[in-house]
């Protein structure tokens, strides 16, 4: 069974930061993180896809968080991070990792982010 281990949620002031951990068993080609906040549907924060012919790695991250959040992937370790800066309330959620595997999407348990 695939599990996705996250990290480093917890609770920040408005304007602080926090650095979410996700860390895969093996080797994948597209890491995600998505949020989800009560009431609310799922949406897609930042990416990471690593392709064979992309000559690298092809970053997303939402606009809702461009510029205070970062995204990187450390693929010796499987690997992703996800870099938040400057808080806003609005950021609250509980957070999920997903990482693709030959072809299947596995997710994390999530981690609670919340800024107050």
């Amino acid at each position: 069974d695939v599990q996705l281990v996250e990290s480093g949620g917890g609770s920040v002031q408005p304007g602080g930061s926090l650095r979410l951990s996700c860390r895969a068993p093996v080797a994948t080609y597209c890491m995600a993180w998505f949020r989800q906040a009560p009431r609310k549907e799922r949406e897609g924060v930042a990416a990471i896809y690593t392709g064979r012919y992309t000559g690298g790695d092809i970053t997303y991250v939402a606009d809702s968080v461009k510029g205070r959040f970062t995204t990187s992937k450390d693929n010796a370790k499987n690997s992703l991070y996800l870099q938040m800066n400057s808080l806003k309330p609005e950021d609250t959620a509980m957070y999920y990792c997903a990482a693709a595997i030959r072809g299947v999407w596995y997710w994390g348990q999530g981690t609670q982010v919340t800024v107050s």
